[in-house]
């Protein structure tokens, strides 16, 4: 049974907890919004469901590529990621969020927008469910995903962060590019 790593980073949106897999598919598998003080207890539960194991240490090697670039992205450096991502879900959330993975920095989407991409156009409330069940929020960006009329609608980091997130990337209308 392997042992989840972790690292966390102080960002302008507060502190970020990043979890790292270094099993059969080693990749970020996690990001919580928070310090792992304040997020341990739901860690360990989602890894307990998805890998097995409720076991976590800090090592900020394993997480030093995705640290960088995440402060590289709030810098206004970077736009896209390319971190090895491990992502665990059941395999419609997948689908969604690899479809996330293809919306570019300072484009958003609707939630029907994306259900179209995946092949599953009345799955709407599907594809929000699985927006809220994104394991890597950020790097996967859900937070460029809006209601159909351009609302800013739920955001596990909460509707703040996804608006300084939005605007952070030059996206200031609320309509769906």
């Amino acid at each position: 049974m392997e042992t989840m790593k972790y690292d966390e980073i102080v960002t302008p949106i507060g502190a970020l907890t990043l979890g790292w897999s270094g099993g059969a598919e080693p990749g970020l598998c996690h990001l919580e919004f928070g310090g792992f003080a304040d997020t341990a207890h739901q860690l360990r539960n989602w890894s307990k469901r998805w890998y097995g194991t409720a076991e976590w240490e800090r090592d900020p090697e394993a997480l030093a590529l995705a640290a960088a670039q995440l402060q590289e992205y709030f810098a206004g450096r970077r736009q896209q990621f390319d971190v090895p991502l491990a992502l665990r879900g059941t395999p419609f959330q997948v689908k969604v969020w690899q479809a996330l993975l293809e919306v570019p920095f300072g484009e958003t989407r609707s939630y029907k927008q994306i259900a179209e991409r995946i092949g599953s156009p009345k799955a709407v409330r599907a594809v929000g469910g699985s927006n809220n069940r994104n394991p890597v929020p950020l790097i996967v960006p859900c937070h460029r995903v809006i209601g159909a009329g351009g609302a800013l609608v739920g955001y596990g980091g909460g509707l703040d962060i996804k608006t300084y997130l939005l605007d952070h990337e030059g996206i200031r209308s609320g309509g769906a590019s």
